[in-house]
């Protein structure tokens, strides 16, 4: 029996070969998760609302708000919170409903002191818990709110994140509620450092985006904390920059600053622009179908 020889030349062949498939092997395994993700994402068909909330609040801050959001719709939305630390490790509490399209997340931190360091410290902390959530819930779209400081820290993350996820994930809506965009200053000829960052970095903002920019009116001036014009602001970030840019004003009751996620036309204008219009379709349904008994035992 003749015995193999390898020579020099066949053992660095053979040293190649086993190189190329150790290689190859992840590459595979790699492409193999790479690909089912993309599947499970692009058939996916959870669309949450992700909300957070503005400086000294935690992810208690729309308690309230959710439960009146599902105090007339038979599809309750599921609550999940997130607070992150700053050190970057997530906290969850509350869950998402098997079957539950359209769940309402609330990202906390734990450092949620004002000033804009902050602000954008909170935006980097924002998008580890996207990353996060993401790659759990392989959602491929999804609606933004923030309730004052929060509407900055979701334009910051905007303007310097969302593209790394644009190709795969799209935000439809961003509705703000009584975000300061010059913060304090009255005067919008006084520009802040913030609000000329905004400006500065505003054609990097999604061009298919809709933003709602709701402020409270608790007089002519301010919402009693927020000034109307720092709020109005919004405008010069984001009109002609999105789709859509609208501005809103609600007045009456509950129109404070800290009252208005609890407010009744807030509600009002999330269930109508920023909730799924199938969702919506089904409560209105329902409201036109209890009209039409009360008229007729009227008419009795």
């Amino acid at each position: 029996m003749k015995r193999l020889r390898l020579n020099k030349d066949n053992i660095w062949l053979v040293a190649a070969l086993i190189v190329i498939i150790m290689t190859a092997i992840p590459t595979i395994i790699w492409m193999q998760k790479s690909n089912k993700d993309r599947a499970q994402r692009h058939n996916s068909q959870v669309s949450p609302v992700i909300m957070v909330p503005g400086s000294s609040a935690t992810t208690e801050r729309f308690n309230e708000l959710v439960n009146l959001l599902n105090k007339n719709t038979q599809k309750k939305h599921s609550l999940l919170k997130v607070k992150v630390s700053t050190s970057g490790n997530l906290t969850y509490s509350g869950s998402i409903k098997n079957g539950d399209t359209e769940p309402i997340i609330v990202i906390g931190f734990q450092n949620n002191h004002d000033g804009y360091s902050n602000i954008k410290k909170q935006a980097g902390w924002l998008n580890v818990a996207f990353k996060s959530l993401s790659e759990q819930y392989k959602f491929n779209n999804f609606k933004a709110f923030g309730h004052s400081n929060g509407g900055l820290i979701w334009t910051y993350w905007l303007e310097h994140y969302y593209s790394n996820y644009s190709s795969q994930i799209k935000i439809k809506t961003l509705m703000t509620l009584g975000s300061p965009y010059n913060f304090t200053e009255k005067n919008i000829n006084n520009k802040t450092q913030m609000l000329s960052d905004f400006i500065k970095y505003k054609s990097r903002l999604p061009k298919t985006l809709t933003v709602y920019s709701i402020s409270g009116g608790e007089n002519y001036e301010s919402d009693g904390l927020v000034p109307e014009n720092s709020v109005e602001a919004a405008k010069y970030v984001f009109q002609e920059q999105v789709a859509h840019f609208t501005a809103m004003t609600v007045t009456g009751s509950d129109a404070q600053h800290s009252s208005l996620p609890q407010n009744k036309q807030v509600v009002q204008v999330i269930q109508e622009y920023l909730l799924d219009k199938e969702r919506n379709n089904n409560l209105q349904n329902r409201m036109n179908r209890k009209r039409t008994l009360l008229n007729r035992d009227n008419n009795r």
